[in-house]
């Protein structure tokens, strides 16, 4: 299948690339960047030297492809879905614009005008794990926000069973390039390195989306923290009766046993009990673990991701997969480096 990425230049673009660029059933053949029209995809990326013979073009000279992968800012994916649209059958958006569809939270976490119901409609969650049989086939997706994912996957099974009493509070640590490649006073390295920024105590748009798909109110923190790569979730639940570890494991399990992305952390070594984002940088696996008080009245889950890959561009693949009949693990099999 051909493929386009709109937006390539950015980091979710070139993770895009480069998973494209290894996918046994696609042939990557656009990528937009205004910046960078015209120069090898390596000039944005250095890490696909000698990947590809493409050079970046502009939005305006794209042609027909098969699927196209839309990495652009939040706003730009609903102004210009029509155009989308016609050059593909397929497209997958990784902005915000499609995610929401109460439109009571939409006014309360985003400005700007809302996309058109009509295509709403259209765009299918991108969240495998919940939403597989509504992938099949689909032809517009809306792949979640990063943190939003990860949060997802941690409190949905307890969600679900319903074993969450009161709001769920979400701790988020995220690294530096969750907030792209567009530098900032806050992304500054000498404003950055050693700081640990409670960048959003209230009202992170995530939340949004984590109370869409959870159906539970929620409370969220981000911190940003010196890692460049990588997600870390805490969810703190107060179980609305009192559980055993053996009971939530069993839960997480049934959940989560047949999911090729999903890996539940269960080690009993203080180094490795708790899901640690480093390991998983390139990857698109969520670990999952938790930690129960002695009480049974206090759960902490945790979950961690590379938030450019299960956060964004590996998830956007994944779903791809499922709606094109694909081998859902296809051009995502990289199992992470360690150390790194």
């Amino acid at each position: 299948m051909r493929a386009s990425v709109i937006g390539a230049g950015g980091y979710i673009g070139g993770e895009l690339l480069r998973l494209l660029l290894q996918h046994p059933h696609v042939e990557l053949t656009q990528a937009t960047s205004t910046r960078h029209r015209g120069r090898p995809l390596s000039a944005a990326h250095p890490n696909l030297r000698g990947q590809s013979d493409l050079s970046f073009v502009a939005e305006e000279d794209l042609s027909e492809s098969d699927v196209v992968f839309l990495a652009v800012p939040h706003g730009a994916s609903a102004k210009s879905i029509d155009t989308w649209s016609a050059l593909a059958p397929m497209v997958v958006d990784l902005s915000a614009d499609f995610r929401l569809h109460d439109p009571v939270r939409r006014e309360r976490f985003y400005s700007g005008p809302a996309p058109q119901e009509s295509w709403l409609t259209r765009f299918q969650p991108g969240i495998p794990e919940l939403h597989r049989e509504r992938l099949r086939g689909a032809s517009h997706i809306a792949v979640p926000g990063c943190m939003a994912n990860a949060a997802i996957l941690a409190l949905h099974p307890l969600a679900a069973a319903g074993l969450v009493a009161g709001t769920a509070l979400v701790d988020a640590r995220t690294g530096s390039s969750g907030g792209g490649r567009t530098p900032d006073e806050g992304s500054h390295h000498p404003e950055r390195s050693g700081a640990l920024r409670m960048a959003k105590p209230h009202g992170h748009r995530h939340t949004a989306e984590i109370e869409q798909a959870c159906n539970v109110p929620v409370h969220m923190t981000v911190t940003g923290i010196e890692a460049v790569r990588g997600i870390q979730v805490a969810c703190h639940i107060t179980p609305s009766r009192t559980v055993t570890e053996r009971e939530l494991w069993a839960l997480y399990r049934a959940a989560y046993q047949d999911e090729p992305f999903v890996r539940l952390v269960r080690e009993r070594s203080a180094l490795r009990r708790i899901p640690d984002p480093k390991i998983l940088s390139g990857t698109n696996y969520c670990d999952i673990g938790l930690s129960l008080n002695a009480e049974g009245d206090h759960l902490i889950v945790v979950a961690a991701i590379d938030n450019l890959v299960k956060g964004g561009a590996g998830n956007a693949v994944q779903c791809f997969n499922i709606a094109a009949g694909h081998d859902e693990s296809a051009g995502l099999r990289f199992a992470g480096l360690h150390p790194a």
